[in-house]
This record gives structure tokens, sequence and C-alpha cells, in this order.
């Protein structure tokens, strides 16, 4: 259940990105004037869908691991006529077919960035969590008996802890050392205790008393505080936190991709195969295992994090397709980077040789971690 579920999150989204991906491609073709024939989603010999306007042809095909869009004049093979030389991809100026194969990953950082700041304007970041104030989830009524201190004292739910003790925005673990050292060192003294209360900083004093918790006898004032929540950014903030979220990424990305695409990690993967050693979660997952994954944190209710893998993952696809080795994209702007230091065009009919291992490592790689997805799926602690 949890893999359908997180197809139909995990895969539309995918769709999305792939489609705005070849979107760049194909704005920046038709905005330097080259022929543009085909813009489509998906790959295969068929058409699940497509409509024609003028030479354009857009569409979708079965076989949703990726999508391209056909300019005039990247086919070594394919014959133009006469009359469209001057609109054919290699009459182009270098710059502008930098420019245009550039701008297919290009867009996975733009969109990455977006889909960070949403992130945080909506979630905000959990990693600045510990440094906001803990909040009274509830207040017992009684304690040991009596009255509890926090009631007693004025405590009330919602109230957000800024000082206890002399310590500025205690964690759960300081409240706790706080006020138990209060009950032992100072039996009877009352601890001060600075809240906000709908923004008007209160101040409180308050017994602790010795209470038993789950078996150990620890000082409490009688509160239940909720987890901390991160503060949701403004779209200031957020816009430029998104696009710092980007570089995070990048980084992290690259720390993936080496250790994945290494001989060690490639290795892995095929030796999981024919061994009995179990995954962890730093092994390479395909859209299936990631579907899975989607599907069980959706089950939680755990929102923030999906939004936060989807950016993630936009970013480490936007790497991919920039690894210089043709088909991808990076191996277009190799090739151009090696046409203007020689002066003259590449053959590229030269290339369909490598262009064929790569793809041919690449698509048994992906089924490698398809199979391992379902044969021996990773378990998230």
């Amino acid at each position: 259940m949890d893999l359908l579920i997180g197809a139909l999150i995990f895969l539309p989204f995918l769709t999305v990105i792939i489609a705005i991906h070849e979107l760049g491609h194909f704005h920046f073709a038709r905005r330097f004037g080259m022929k543009v024939t085909e813009y489509f989603i998906g790959f295969g010999p068929w058409k699940i869908w497509s409509r024609r306007k003028g030479e354009l042809e857009v569409g979708v095909k079965p076989i949703f691991i990726g999508g391209y869009v056909k300019i005039a004049g990247m086919n070594p093979f394919e014959e133009n006529p006469p009359q469209d030389t001057p609109r054919l991809y290699g009459s182009k100026p270098i710059w502008q077919r930098a420019i245009t194969i550039f701008a297919g990953p290009g867009t996975h950082f733009v969109v990455a960035a977006l889909i960070f700041a949403v992130w945080l304007m909506v979630f905000g970041d959990p990693r600045t969590a510990p440094l906001t104030p803990l909040v009274i989830d509830e207040v017992e009524v009684t304690m040991n008996g009596d009255e509890s201190p926090a009631a007693a004292a004025g405590i009330e739910s919602g109230d957000r802890i800024l000082v206890l003790g002399g310590v500025d925005r205690p964690t759960s673990e300081q409240l706790t050392e706080v006020v138990t050292s209060q009950v032992e060192d100072r039996p009877g003294e009352p601890l001060t205790v600075v809240v906000d209360r709908d923004g008007e900083r209160v101040t409180l004093s308050v017994v602790p008393e010795l209470a038993e918790v789950e078996g150990e006898t620890r000082g409490r004032m009688g509160v239940i505080v909720a987890p901390p929540d991160p503060e949701p950014a403004g779209i200031g903030a957020a816009l430029v936190g998104g696009v710092k979220e980007v570089g995070f990424a990048v980084r992290e990305s690259f720390s993936q991709i080496g250790r994945v695409f290494g001989p060690e990690g490639i290795g892995r993967v095929f030796g999981l195969l024919f061994n009995d050693e179990q995954r962890t979660v730093n092994d390479a997952a395909s859209v299936v295992g990631i579907s899975e994954q989607v599907g069980a944190t959706s089950s939680a209710g755990d929102w923030s994090t999906i939004l936060y893998l989807f950016g993630f993952v936009t970013v480490f696809v936007g790497l991919i397709n920039l690894v210089p080795l043709p088909p991808f994209d990076g191996g277009h702007l190799l090739t151009l980077a090696i046409e203007k230091v020689r002066g003259k065009p590449v053959d590229m009919r030269t290339l369909i040789p490598i262009s064929a291992a790569v793809m041919a490592f690449f698509v048994m790689f992906v089924g490698a971690t398809i199979v391992l997805d379902v044969t021996k799926p990773i378990t998230v602690p």
C-alpha cells in the first residue's frame, strides 16, 4: 500500500520535473531560432497522446524515465532540407547551444529553490527547532495528591518557556536537569520561570517537587511540554533560505553521486543482487524504493520531509544530467567545450558508441536497483 500511495505522489511530481527540464531546452532552442520538431515526455516506440501544430509535435510516450526535445541538427544521421540549414543546432553559435543545453538541468536548481522556499514558509527548518522556546502543552492540575507546582504558580497551557532558573530557552533535557537540581540542592525554594504568553513576557515562581516518572524519581513542576516546532519563515527569508538550501543539496548530492557511482558503490549494488546482505539507508534506490519511502512518510503525516525530499531529488537529478558523458546534457556541454578549444565541430557520430555504453550501464544500474527495491526493500528506522 505504501508503494502505491508513494507512486501516486512521487511519479506525478517526477513527471512535472521532467516536463520543466525539457521546457528549458525547448524555450531557449526556440528563442535562438533553432528548429524544434518534437517535445515529448517519456520514451518508447509508440505514443500515448500527441498533437501537432505546424512543424512541432507535442506528446506523451509510455516509458516514463525521462523526456526529450528534438532539435533539428542534433542527430548526426538525420537529413535536413537545405533551407533549414540556418536553423540547425550546429549552425548556431557555441554560446547559444551551450545555453540551450544547460537550460534543461538549470531549471532543476530554480525549481528546487522554490520547493525549499515553500518548505521553509509552510513548515520551517526543523534544524532550528532546538532554538525555539519549549511550549507548555498541558499543565497538570494535581501532583502527589495536591495542586501541582505549575498550577499553583499560574503557568498556563500555551506558555513558551524563555528562561528557567537562569537558563535561556532550555531544551526538554535541560528542563528536567534544572528542575531536578533545584529540588535536590535547594528543596522548597522557588525557581524563576519566564514565559512568553501571547507575546507578553511573564515572570513566575514555581516550587518544584520530587515525583516518580516511569519508575524514576526526579524533580517535576507538573507540566508536559510539546516537542519544539520550527518557526515558519517569511517570504523573503524563505527565498534566500531556499537558494542556500540548494547549495547544501548540491554539496550533499556530489557526495552521494561519488559514493553511489564510484567503484565501491557500483560493486555494492550488483553484489547485493547475489548475496544475503541487507541494504541500508545509504544504498542507492530507484523510483520504486523512493516511492515506497514517500508512501510510508505520507502515511505518517510527515509532509515536511516529503516536500524536502522533492527539493533534494530535483537537485540530484539536475546534477546527474550534468555528468560530462554523452548522452547526458553534461556530455553535450563537454563536446561544445572541446569544439571551442579545437576551433572545429566534433563529429557526433564518433560519440555514439560512448553514448550507447553509458546508456547500457545506466539501464542495467537502474534495473538492478529496481530489483533490489522489490526483493530487499530498505527499512527506514
